[in-house]
């Protein structure tokens, strides 16, 4: 089970999307877990040919808990498959009933649900009730049988179903979020830096172009911001990455998180790849598709997993000033607030000009005010040459 953030103890296993003896490579999605901020779709790290799923629909599986075997380099899947360890049986089974379908209660699913199994770990089910439970999403191992011989009803299972809650996914990221704001807030020692920068000029050549392009091509300004917020980072690379085991560990590459708003509550705060390197257009169309998914539940595990900063824009909710807080195991979060018309200085005369105040929240154990200041500094100077930002 992956760790899909700081706040994730464990997950709800979904369901596989593959099956054993089947070829997978790096960045396939092969299954779906259902995390507090919603169901997330899993990649493989590995390529290779998938010998054994151990995981369950339904199963709450522990971050770092084995959910598959995969065999690679030439390995054979079905030795790898035949030699991985099966739970053991308890007693004998009980004569099957003429007409029934015995399922092997698995000892995963049985821990899991935290249910009781009788003493032969064996359930009796009808097609019909079995299917209804599929229907219903309930987990056979946790319906008390009512019938004869421990068998399990289509009643039984409607049972189970009414007296299961849904869970307050609401309620759980809320959880999830305090918690992780809460060891942001009591192990990282916080500084905060602000700055107004004048962009004018980028909002001008911004508007230009979006004149000159279809409709379906054009950018918002936040766009622009995570692109000049990239680049900056090259020059204080000590701002990108992880603070883990006492030690600062820089990021795989430029993997802006960028914090969504939800509609049902709660945020999350997924990331764009690579962004320093992308175009304006291919920038602004991954920041479309990502906003999208974000709010219909489709992330991917690596989205959720590796961004290596955090970005919050809060200028569309009216917001001129936002001091975040860091995401751990991050050491850096920038925050961006609305542009708003200002009397400015330029070349010794007064004139209107739009303006937005940009903060950076980073953590003092890996910079001090000085780096965090050059990032800022870095930031204004490429807003005010947006040509080079497209």
């Amino acid at each position: 089970m992956p760790s899909l953030g700081a706040d994730m103890e464990d997950g709800t296993f979904v369901e596989w999307h593959v099956e054993p003896g089947q070829d997978v490579t790096r960045g396939q999605v092969i299954c779906v877990v259902e995390t507090q901020k919603g169901a997330i779709d899993v990649e493989i790290w590995e390529g290779g040919v998938l010998a054994k799923l151990t995981a369950s629909p339904g199963q709450k599986i522990p971050v770092g808990q084995v959910m598959a075997l995969v065999a690679t380099g030439g390995e054979d899947w079905k030795s790898i498959a035949a030699a991985a360890p099966s739970p053991p049986p308890s007693g004998e089974p009980r004569p099957e009933t003429p007409g029934r379908e015995t399922i092997q209660r698995p000892a995963a699913v049985v821990a899991a649900s935290g249910a009781v199994p009788p003493s032969s770990q064996r359930l009796k089910v009808s097609p019909a009730a079995r299917r209804r439970a599929q229907e219903l999403g309930i987990d056979l191992a946790a319906v008390k049988p009512s019938g004869t011989l421990g068998a399990i009803s289509i009643a039984d299972v409607e049972l189970a179903a009414a007296a299961k809650k849904p869970p307050d996914r609401q309620a759980a990221m809320r959880a999830a979020i305090a918690a992780a704001m809460s060891r942001s807030n009591r192990e990282i020692p916080h500084y905060y830096l602000a700055t107004e920068i004048n962009v004018e000029r980028a909002l001008t050549w911004l508007e230009k172009r979006n004149a000159a392009v279809p409709i379906g091509a054009r950018a918002l300004f936040a766009a622009v911001e995570l692109k000049a917020v990239a680049l900056a980072l090259r020059e204080t690379p000590e701002l990108n990455g992880f603070y883990e085991s006492g030690a600062f560990r820089p990021g795989p590459g430029m993997h802006l998180g960028v914090a969504v708003s939800l509609r049902g509550g709660g945020l999350v705060a997924p990331a764009l790849h690579d962004v320093d390197k992308l175009s304006l257009a291919d920038l602004m169309a991954r920041l479309k598709d990502l906003l999208r998914r974000a709010r219909s539940g489709q992330l991917r595990s690596s989205e959720m997993s590796d961004p290596t900063i955090t970005v919050t824009n809060l200028g569309d909710l009216g917001v001129e000033t936002v001091f975040g807080v860091i995401y751990p195991p991050q050491v850096a979060l920038v925050g961006i607030g609305r542009s708003t018309m200002k009397p400015c200085v330029i070349d010794g005369a007064i004139v209107p000009a739009r303006v937005v105040h940009a903060t950076i929240s980073a953590d003092h154990r890996v910079s001090d005010g000085m780096r965090g200041a050059r990032f800022l500094v870095e930031l204004d100077r490429l807003l005010q040459q947006p040509e080079g930002l497209a």
